[in-house]
């Protein structure tokens, strides 16, 4: 009988919550990414090893935070077989002290994405799913996803959808044939006015996109920002002024491990001076009220 994943996190305990941290290998050795993608993605953020699930829940019980973790279903895109989510529900079902699973689908594959959104969240219990449009190659704003989106919506569950520049891909020529324009958050704009009752995460500092992403945060309620995926010394000073002050209830923590170390990213933040209550807003209480714990 396969164990749906249900949370038993101490949320008082918790001294940060990273909402994007992804899984890069399954329990057979498979990677998510096909090797040359994955050899210049390590390269572009000079990160060193490729953390196991189990490895990465001891990493955040050792460092007094839980982490939502994932993988990306590209497999239309990659020709490439993803790394199976409802495995990384089981993961998470097994450190579910420190461990949130996100589902993702690829949603070139229609119809049958929208029956497997649905099987992740009801049978594995997964909490959300993560979205590349790049790595996907999919225009997000096209109404052919709709489906999907209403699903989402109906489930009850967040979506978090990668905006910005991408470091898969970077340094190789014409990209591997990644389009970065597919992750402009304004292609998200219409989606978040359609569907209101659907919380979407923009992943990442959108650069170059950052003042597009910014406003559609202010505009709509159901958006919000997560800082992953960038050294808070290097943000925006567009997106630090927001997040100390009117996004400050709808910023999140996120790392981007294994790209990026939290310890790192908590240390660099700091520098920042932001106060205890913002802060704590931003590296716990805010991913706590977007998933219902």
């Amino acid at each position: 009988m396969t164990e749906r994943y249900e949370p038993r996190l101490d949320v008082e305990g918790l001294e940060a919550l990273d909402v994007h941290v992804h899984i890069e290998i399954d329990e057979q050795g498979h990677l998510s990414l096909p090797d040359a993608l994955a050899e210049s993605a390590s390269k572009y953020f000079k990160s060193d090893g490729t953390p196991t699930l189990d490895a990465i829940a001891d990493l955040y019980r050792d460092l007094k935070m839980a982490a939502v973790v994932f993988t990306v279903d590209a497999r239309t895109g990659l020709g490439h077989p993803p790394i199976d989510s409802a495995e990384i529900a089981r993961g998470a079902a097994r450190n579910a002290d420190v461990l949130l699973p996100f589902g993702s689908v690829d949603p070139r594959t229609g119809a049958d994405a929208v029956e497997l959104a649905r099987r992740l969240v009801e049978v594995s219990g997964v909490r959300g799913f993560k979205l590349h449009p790049t790595v996907q190659g999919f225009d997000p704003s096209d109404e052919a996803y709709y489906p999907l989106y209403a699903e989402f919506s109906r489930l009850g569950v967040p979506m978090l959808v990668h905006t910005g520049q991408t470091g898969i891909g970077a340094g190789t020529p014409g990209g591997g044939g990644f389009r970065l324009g597919y992750s402009n958050p304004m292609l998200l704009d219409g989606v978040a006015a359609d569907f209101p009752d659907l919380d979407i995460v923009f992943a990442h500092p959108s650069v170059p996109w950052q003042d597009e992403a910014i406003s559609i945060a202010t505009h709509k309620s159901n958006v919000w920002i997560d800082l992953s995926g960038w050294s808070p010394k290097y943000f925006p000073e567009n997106l630090v002024r927001a997040a100390r002050s009117y996004l400050q209830d709808r910023v999140l923590f996120g790392s981007d491990f294994p790209m990026l170390h939290p310890t790192r990213w908590r240390d660099d933040f700091a520098t920042h001076g932001f106060d205890e209550k913002v802060t704590r807003k931003i590296l716990r209480d805010n991913a706590i009220r977007l998933l219902g714990l």
